[in-house]
């Protein structure tokens, strides 16, 4: 599209006509994917999905930048935290991932910030001790 929007004339009006006239055209006739449905609609969203896609893109190893990485290290230890064997196993698993993200977020490095603080350590606890009574 190299035509500008005239002035007076509204954006949405503008937009419009901008379609109506490459669908005469037949500029949306032949598109690569074209009656195909979208790709990822039936996984769950997942915030990092540009990250992970610019990597496979780039052909570059599963290499995170700091921030990213550290998330992930948590996302993985509180959904292996309810399936740790006692109390102690929970603590042991949680304990050094708050020792990194407080040492993260003294010295953060160059890139996305963490987005997060230390884990409530006694808080999976509870969860832990409530999932072991139920189940």
């Amino acid at each position: 599209m190299t035509e500008r929007k005239p002035p007076g004339v509204s954006f949405e009006s503008f937009v419009d006509k901008q379609i109506r006239e490459a669908e005469a055209r037949g500029d949306f006739a032949r598109l690569p994917g074209a009656g195909k449905p979208l790709d990822g609609l039936d996984k769950p969203y997942d915030e990092l999905w540009w990250i992970r896609k610019k990597m496979h893109q780039e052909q570059l190893p599963g290499a995170l930048p700091p921030a990213l990485a550290l998330r992930k290290e948590v996302e993985d230890a509180l959904a292996a935290a309810p399936e740790a064997p006692s109390e102690r196993a929970v603590r042991a698993l949680l304990e050094p991932l708050n020792e990194k993200i407080a040492e993260f977020l003294r010295r953060p490095p160059a890139g996305p910030h963490l987005g997060r603080g230390p884990v409530d350590i006694d808080e999976v606890v509870r969860e832990w001790r409530r999932a072991r009574q139920e189940g």
